[in-house]
C-alpha cells in the first residue's frame, strides 16, 4: 500500500501546477507505471499544458518508477498509444536506476532547440519559454542573424 501524501488531481494541488506552465517552452508529464491515478490525471496535465504554455511547448510523456515492473498497472503500448494520438513523445523511466532520466531531459532540450533553429519558437518574444542566461550570447545570436542577411546592393 502505498502513502500518497497528496491528491493528485485536487484543485490546490492543480492551481500551483498552472502557475509551473505558463511560459514555458517544456514539459515532462510524469505519471507512475504503478498507479493507474497518476496515469488516469494525464489528460487534465496535458490540457493544462496546451492551454497556459507556450504554443509551441515541447511535451514529453514520462512513465516513471520502470524498476518496478512486476507492479505495473498501466500498459506500455496503453501509455505509448496515449501519446501517439496526443501527439507527444514517450519514455518510461526509473529515478531509482536512473534509467533513461538522462535521456528524457535531452530529447526535450534537443526539441526546443530544433524549433528555435526551425523558427517554431522565438526566444526574443516574451512568453517563449526561452530565457538567455547571458546577455552575451543574446548579442551573438544577433550577429550571427545578421550576417546571414544578404547586404543591399542598392
Amino acid at each position: 500500500m502505498r502513502d500518497h501524501t497528496f491528491e493528485i488531481d485536487s484543485p490546490a494541488n492543480r492551481s500551483v501546477t498552472r502557475s509551473y506552465y505558463r511560459g514555458a517552452a517544456g514539459a515532462l508529464l510524469v505519471y507512475d507505471i504503478t498507479s493507474r491515478e497518476t496515469y488516469n490525471a494525464l489528460t487534465n496535465w496535458l490540457t493544462d499544458a496546451r492551454t497556459l504554455a507556450s504554443p509551441n511547448i515541447v511535451i514529453i510523456l514520462v512513465g516513471n518508477k520502470k524498476d518496478l515492473e512486476a507492479e505495473r498497472e498501466v500498459t506500455f503500448l496503453e501509455a505509448s498509444r496515449f501519446a501517439q494520438e496526443n501527439d507527444l513523445m514517450f519514455l518510461e523511466t526509473s529515478a531509482l536506476t536512473g534509467e533513461n532520466v538522462e535521456e528524457t531531459f535531452l530529447k526535450c532540450a534537443r526539441s526546443i532547440l530544433t524549433k528555435i533553429e526551425s523558427g517554431e519558437l522565438d526566444p526574443e518574444r516574451m512568453g517563449s519559454g526561452i530565457q538567455y542566461g547571458d546577455a552575451s550570447l543574446r548579442r551573438l545570436q544577433r550577429q550571427q542573424q545578421s550576417q546571414k542577411r544578404p547586404d543591399c546592393g542598392c
